[in-house]
């Protein structure tokens, strides 16, 4: 039998086969709208049944900087977008951000290096609104939780800025760098956030303090440029350790500039 031909609802392309070969629209069938389809699209949705979303996410863990290479030298089809698997990730971890890491509360901004230039802006901003510290602090907390969720992907940009100079040489536009920094943010999300909040949350949490968490970020990131270091910019022996030891220091330096971005940004917005 001739294969039968459809006129597609979006662009009118006249095709054969159940997919628009100009805008990749698909043809509805009854079975699309059956009941079981719309339990198993439900179900895909809130449990990231979907298999791209788990390969992807593994050898993110398993396969650092594979994925990013992968994409930036065309084959993306088996994969899920890092960016859309940073964005889960990032959605996921502002449920039950326990261990501040992109999401950063009035008490850890005061902890952090600019600490004591914060308390004067605090203390005029708190004596402007009339309210005392202990209210201003709920009001900034909730305030930043959601500005953070916007503003990630501002640590992300910053964080590439270094890859520049570090590999110039590696045959990577700008934008690729920003990808591959997308990869290590994902692998943060998961392990020393989502993971740690998880623990922490256990009756493991007493465990966790500034060293031993400190020790947990470092030897992670380590793990990850190291095995990406070969497989994303192709560097190897003693430059590729030098070069990662020198972006665990960057990318502290980025944290710590992008919590105060996001401290002016929730001070300015209250």
């Amino acid at each position: 039998m001739e294969p039968r031909k459809h006129t597609c609802k979006s662009c009118a392309n006249v095709f054969t086969g159940d997919y628009c070969n100009l805008c990749g629209e698909k043809v509805l069938h009854g079975a699309d709208r059956s009941f079981k389809t719309f339990i198993h699209n439900i179900l895909t949705a809130f449990t990231f049944a979907d298999s791209k979303f788990l390969k992807t996410l593994w050898l993110t863990l398993s396969k650092p900087g594979f994925v990013s290479k992968e994409f930036v030298e065309g084959r993306r089809v088996n994969y899920l977008n890092p960016l859309s698997l940073f964005f889960v990730l990032n959605l996921a971890y502002f449920f039950f951000p326990v261990i501040q890491l992109f999401n950063a509360s009035l008490n850890t901004q005061l902890l952090s290096p600019l600490g004591h230039f914060y308390k004067n802006i605090i203390s005029s901003r708190v004596a402007t609104m009339g309210i005392d510290f202990s209210s201003f602090s709920l009001i900034y907390n909730l305030k930043t939780v959601g500005l953070a969720k916007l503003m990630v992907m501002v640590f992300v940009v910053i964080a590439s800025l270094p890859m520049n100079f570090l590999y110039p040489k590696r045959n990577r536009y700008f934008t690729d760098h920003i990808d591959y920094m997308v990869e290590l943010a994902c692998f943060n999300l998961f392990v020393n956030a989502i993971v740690l909040s998880v623990f922490a949350s256990t009756g493991l949490g007493h465990y966790f303090n500034e060293l031993t968490l400190t020790a947990i970020f470092i030897t992670t990131n380590l793990y990850f440029l190291l095995r990406s270091g070969v497989a994303y910019y192709k560097e190897k022996s003693w430059k590729l350790v030098l070069k990662s030891v020198v972006m665990i220091l960057f990318l502290k330096i980025s944290l710590e500039l992008y919590r105060a971005i996001l401290f002016f940004v929730t001070i300015w917005s209250l």
